[in-house]
């Protein structure tokens, strides 16, 4: 996976993240938020350009897995791959796909557990919270880039 701009200045953020103090976190927060969001969406976008270089099978697969009875289990936003299934899904392509979307999970779930914090520490005005926070985030650009390498290989090998 190639390094995206927005991720990295998110990470360079956060790493100074962990060292302010309150006042820092006061003054900064609100662009470090509108980095963090820049982050997030650029792996997003990334994913699922990824994504779309999948085989039908796969794509089929994948939504198989997110959804019930058609509709996405989580409001993942932009994380549909289309195409819809006929209602014949491969076995085989849902086996692949199985660790790309539990990749995917781990990364969605450390995302939204960053988010938790954050709006925690800015409620508790906690400096010792928007550092775990900040942490918390650079865990989950890791993950999330770890689950695009996955998708990417899975790319590959189709």
């Amino acid at each position: 996976m190639k390094k995206l701009a927005e991720v990295e200045d998110a990470r360079a953020v956060m790493g100074q993240g962990l060292e302010w103090g309150v006042w820092k976190w006061l003054m900064e927060k609100r662009r470090v938020r509108a980095i963090a969001d820049e982050a997030r969406n650029a792996l997003d976008d990334f994913e699922m350009k990824t994504k779309l270089t999948w085989s039908d099978d796969l794509k089929v697969a994948y939504n198989h897995l997110v959804s019930k009875n058609g509709e996405a289990k989580r409001g993942r936003g932009k994380r549909s791959t289309k195409p819809v299934s006929n209602g014949k899904v491969d076995s085989k392509a849902v086996a692949a796909v199985a660790g790309v979307k539990e990749a995917d999970d781990h990364a969605y779930d450390a995302h939204e557990d960053a988010e938790d914090l954050v709006a925690e520490a800015e409620r508790k005005m906690s400096t010792s919270m928007a550092r775990e926070a900040a942490r918390k985030a650079l865990d989950a650009y890791d993950l999330h880039e770890a689950a695009i390498r996955k998708a990417e290989a899975l790319a590959r090998k189709n």
